[in-house]
């Protein structure tokens, strides 16, 4: 089953997770034997996020987080430590991750990068500016892959 993972440092990595025991998988790839929070902020997607990773103080998401917060369209909490990213059914049931949407993640990816590597030279004049302006940029991405561009 197709699936991402999303690192801290804004590296996506392609995943083939097995087709059964793909919870444990995920478990061990976020670092959490315990607890894995499974979020949806797309449709066809699900999050699953080290259950305790804020509390833990793993380092913040920020691609994970852009992406969640643009398919949402608002933005959100902060997100902590290595993200799994898998399909989903309409039932909940964890699914391949469709093509588009693994686009999305790589190019939101990119995208942070490339911001954070801008605001070594000009930073933001603060953390609200910050996160409208990554927003912003990560939302623009999300509608121009939309279109097909």
């Amino acid at each position: 089953m197709r699936a991402l993972r999303i690192d801290p440092d804004t590296n996506v990595t392609d995943l083939a997770l097995p087709p059964t025991g793909a919870h444990s998988v995920i478990r061990e790839l976020v670092g959490s034997p315990d607890a894995v929070d499974q979020a949806t902020y797309h449709q066809r997607a699900v999050m699953h996020i080290h259950g305790s990773g804020r509390r833990e103080g793993l380092p913040q998401n920020l691609a994970a987080w852009a992406l969640a917060s643009a398919w949402r369209g608002t933005p959100l909490y902060p997100l902590a430590g290595p993200i799994v990213v898998t399909g989903r059914t309409t039932t909940g049931e964890l699914l391949a991750l469709d093509d588009d949407l693994v686009q999305h993640a790589h190019v939101v990816a990119q995208t942070v990068r490339d911001t954070l590597s801008e605001w070594r030279d000009r930073p933001p004049v603060s953390n609200e500016t910050a996160v409208n302006e990554l927003l912003a940029y990560a939302a623009r991405d999300i509608a121009s892959r939309r279109r097909g561009a």
